[in-house]
């Protein structure tokens, strides 16, 4: 069964997508909404992986490096300025998307399997995960005219 692949990319890309909320959050903390909002979803994806590991136990989990790739290629350090920002959280919506996506993965697997608890923890995170990366959007469209327009 490949669920534990799927698992142990779901339970890796949870600790780095936490790992990246608070690092933009850190690099940019001049911009107090970053700064808050990303420890707050830092923390909730801290709960995502903590609920996930009960499904782990049972289910296994093979551990993969993908997330890792992914924070190391796009948000290894924060850049500066609006430019800075704005490109930070598009890398942040990039990682919030895998996310978002391998939960609809899983909760495919749990529906196949009638795992009601698999489903009951991919149903809270994935919508939690969905309100993440509408903040990420939002965030990201109030950055843009300031980055790319006003700021010559």
């Amino acid at each position: 069964m490949h669920l534990a692949t799927y698992l142990g990319l779901l339970h890796h890309a949870e600790h780095t997508l936490a790992e990246a909320f608070r690092r933009v959050g850190d690099g940019h903390a001049a911009e107090p909404d970053v700064f808050h909002l990303c420890e707050v979803l830092a923390r909730q994806c801290d709960r995502h992986t903590d609920a996930l590991v009960p499904v782990v136990e049972r289910h296994d989990e093979r551990r993969e490096t993908e997330p890792e790739r992914l924070l190391t290629a796009g948000l290894g350090e924060t850049r500066s300025g609006g430019v800075g920002l704005l490109r930070d959280l598009q890398d942040l919506y990039t990682l919030a998307s895998f996310v978002d996506i391998t939960w609809t993965v899983v909760g495919q697997a749990g529906q196949g399997l009638a795992d009601r608890e698999l489903l009951d923890v991919v149903g809270t995170c994935e919508r939690e995960t969905a309100v993440q990366l509408r903040w990420l959007r939002t965030r990201i469209k109030q950055a843009a005219p300031q980055a790319l327009i006003a700021a010559r």
